[in-house]
Order: C-alpha cells, then sequence, then structure tokens
C-alpha cells in the first residue's frame, strides 16, 4: 500500500472526510519524522560512551634510599700508603690502618687504640717505634756513661712550626714555610716531597733524612 493510500485509509478512520489529503499527508509525515528523531536520539544516548574517569589516587613516591655517610680521615705516619682517605661511618682505627695498606716497618702497633670509632676530619698518626736504650759503656775513668736512646723522628705532617725549629737546620722562617705548604697543598706523601719547600734543596733534605717521616 502506497503512502498516499495510507494517508486516504487514516482519513476515512477518523471520519475527516472535509480534510483534504494533502494536510493529511503533512500531519502523518510530521509525526514519522518525530518518531523517527525521538528514535534516533535514544539510540544515540545508548551508544554514547561514558566520560566520566575516575581519578586515579597519585601513586606514592617512592623513598630514595639514604645515601651512606662517609667520613674523610688523613691516615699518616708508620703506614704502608699515608693519604686522605674515606671511610663509612662507624668505621675505626683499625679500618684506617688497613686502608692505608697496614702497618709499616717499624711502627708502633699498640700506640693507638684500633677499637676507637673515626671522626670525620681527624688524623690517625701512626708512630715509630721507640729505639730501646742502650746500656751505657764504662769511661776511661771507670765510670758509667748515661744510658741514652736515638731521638724519636719528627713528623713532618703534624708537627707544628715549633716541633720543626727542633730539626737540624731547620729555623723559623722554614719552620713556617713547611706549616704554610702542606696546609696549601697537602700532605707530604714521602719526604722527598719536603723538598717543594722553598730553602730546602737536595743538601739540606740528606741532612734532615733520618730525623724526619711522613
Amino acid at each position: 500500500m502506497g503512502f498516499q493510500q495510507s494517508a486516504e485509509s487514516l482519513r476515512a478512520r477518523l471520519h475527516v472526510g472535509e480534510v483534504k489529503p494533502a494536510v493529511v499527508v503533512g500531519a502523518v509525515s510530521l509525526l514519522l519524522a518525530a518518531l523517527a528523531l525521538a528514535g534516533l536520539h535514544l539510540a544515540s544516548a545508548a551508544e554514547a560512551p561514558s566520560f566520566a574517569v575516575e581519578r586515579e589516587a597519585p601513586a606514592e613516591e617512592a623513598a630514595a634510599p639514604a645515601e651512606p655517610v662517609r667520613l674523610a680521615v688523613y691516615v699518616s705516619g708508620c703506614v704502608e700508603a699515608p693519604a686522605l682517605y674515606y671511610l663509612d661511618e662507624g668505621s675505626r682505627v683499625a679500618d684506617a690502618i688497613a686502608a692505608a695498606g697496614g702497618f709499616a716497618e717499624g711502627a708502633a702497633t699498640g700506640a693507638l687504640n684500633l677499637a676507637r670509632v673515626l671522626q670525620d676530619g681527624e688524623q690517625v698518626d701512626v708512630p715509630a717505634e721507640q729505639p730501646e736504650a742502650a746500656a751505657g759503656a764504662p769511661t776511661a775513668a771507670g765510670g758509667a756513661a748515661a744510658a741514652t736512646g736515638a731521638p724519636a723522628r719528627v713528623n713532618i705532617n703534624t708537627a707544628d712550626a715549633a716541633a720543626l725549629q727542633q730539626l737540624d737546620g731547620v729555623g723559623e722562617a722554614t719552620a713556617r714555610k713547611i706549616v704554610a705548604d702542606r696546609e696549601a697543598n697537602g700532605p707530604f706523601r714521602t719526604v722527598e716531597d719536603l723538598k717543594r719547600v722553598s730553602g730546602i734543596g737536595d743538601k739540606k733534605l740528606a741532612n734532615l733524612k733520618d730525623a724526619i717521616c711522613v
């Protein structure tokens, strides 16, 4: 049945014979268009995706592991490798000496408390072992001479100006130069490094070599 025939049938059922067919056709068209639009609207609403996004809770930032505390410790004296070392917090004197290669020959191994906990910025100085006093030899007059031991070596990295002046040939001016040099350039690694001080050459170093250590 065509659209025109459907309109005529509807007009007959509604007893609207006096209404023109064109009016009936227009009314039916508007009704169908309205129903079609309503259907499209319902379909769009059903198919439209939901844009509601749940806000995710921010993830907790993983705590960065704390860096271990390091201690700067200068190890000098009678050790194999005197130098500045960086050790873990809680390290002891024994750890500092081990880092420096251990005791050197002639070190006074019992002079330090190896169990002491180190502090940042300190110096661990291992002294040399003191030679035993020699027994006095009889003099021509038959008396015994007083027993004397060899003098201890002066550590040129730790001695102050007054102690350095006790060295043969080192006056006040030279002693101050030694102190100023190690403060400006760091500790002496060997006794030969003393030649970097102005006024100390090979000859003077040869005179001092048996009386000093690092």
